[in-house]
């Protein structure tokens, strides 16, 4: 009965530390990559938190810009140079630069 009450218990905190850290993911993958361009607007990025050079951007959709992080678009590279991350982690990413512009 102790292991079950345990193992419920662990369970319980893994889908509560899941469910908190996706937005956390985002920003992770935003610190160690895309802030490398996206920090200061470097070769034509949008720069991070910047409505006015997101805006042509978030307005051709998300399933757009999720497709331009995973191919590559203009000088930027396909999943933004670094080719290990998932696409989950990639479309955090960008969800989490978007939320500061809207």
């Amino acid at each position: 009965m102790k292991t079950l009450l345990t193992t419920t218990l662990l369970l319980g905190a893994l889908a509560a530390s899941s469910a908190m850290a996706a937005p956390d993911k985002g920003e992770k993958v935003y610190s160690t990559t895309c802030v490398a361009c996206h920090g200061g607007g470097l070769m034509g990025a949008p720069k991070f938190g910047d409505k006015a050079s997101w805006a042509p951007r978030v307005a051709r959709g998300k399933d757009a810009l999720y497709a331009s992080a995973l191919n590559g678009v203009r000088m930027m590279p396909a999943r933004g140079g670094n080719m290990m991350l998932k696409d989950a982690e990639l479309k955090a990413a960008v969800d989490y630069m978007l939320s500061k512009v809207h």
